[in-house]
């Protein structure tokens, strides 16, 4: 985890004093999940966000909509430290301030394998990511872009030993981009760097909430992108099968009165 964040900060540094000018944004992000657990070690979660941005050099974060996406996942949990995972996710990037298109779509597919480090009192992750992106072009064709992203990630309750029903956690992550050359994601290799810092809330065991801000930094060969952005997820574990439950326990308890 120490190397992680060294490597992060080591290539921020560097690209940082390479650059001439930056470009800032203000950004919203938001995002809502449900989960569910099948048989066995097996989970599935969907996800759908969108994403609000500035004009260059603005503060207004709600100034246009800039991306929509829905996304499927299938998790499998090989160990009590591994998570091995896939998705399939759709975006519509109606405004994007980091690629040369407007208006056009992404089909997105990725491998993901997380490795967490179980603690008394926090939980540290690894996570590799590797990404394959068909976006569309301004021209109507799909250029394909391979993304690789590591990031680590600490996640400590404040008020439990472990996150279940009203417990108040802090989270705060980094993680590092590089992908490949193309037309519409420009040349660079390196991609960019995700600072999050937030607060989490669960409810219940099933229903949570988490605030953060997010710093991202785009270095490109003559200017770079600074996003700032305020980030809301919520998330729903087992919504639709704790719901028929309830229904189900309600109609047999009103069955022997």
């Amino acid at each position: 985890m120490k190397y992680v964040f060294g490597v992060c900060l080591v290539i921020f540094s560097l690209t940082a004093t390479a650059q001439k000018t930056n470009t800032h944004f203000a950004q919203f992000w938001n995002e809502i999940q449900f989960s569910r657990a099948l048989k066995g070690k097996w989970a599935l979660e969907f996800n759908f966000g969108n994403t609000w941005t500035s004009k260059e050099n603005e503060s207004n974060p709600f100034y246009k909509k800039s991306q929509l996406y829905a996304r499927e996942w299938v998790h499998y949990y090989a160990s009590p430290r591994w998570k091995l995972s896939l998705f399939l996710a759709y975006f519509y990037n109606k405004d994007l301030p980091e690629i040369t298109q407007k208006k056009n779509s992404e089909i997105r597919f990725a491998l993901q394998a997380t490795y967490f480090f179980h603690k008394i009192d926090y939980t540290l992750s690894s996570r590799l990511r590797v990404e394959d992106r068909s976006i569309e072009n301004n021209d109507g064709y799909l250029e394909t872009v391979f993304r690789f992203r590591l990031q680590g990630k600490i996640v400590v309750p404040f008020n439990s030993k472990m996150i279940h029903a009203r417990t108040l956690y802090g989270l705060t992550s980094d993680e590092i981009f590089f992908k490949t050359e193309s037309n519409v994601s420009g040349s660079s290799v390196f991609d960019r760097n995700r600072f999050i810092i937030g607060l989490g809330y669960s409810f219940t065991d099933d229903i949570f909430a988490e605030l953060a801000y997010a710093n991202e930094y785009l270095p490109r060969e003559t200017n770079s992108d600074i996003i700032n952005a305020a980030q809301i997820t919520v998330g729903f574990n087992n919504l639709f099968a704790n719901w028929k439950n309830r229904k189900k326990n309600k109609l047999e308890t009103n069955g022997t009165d």
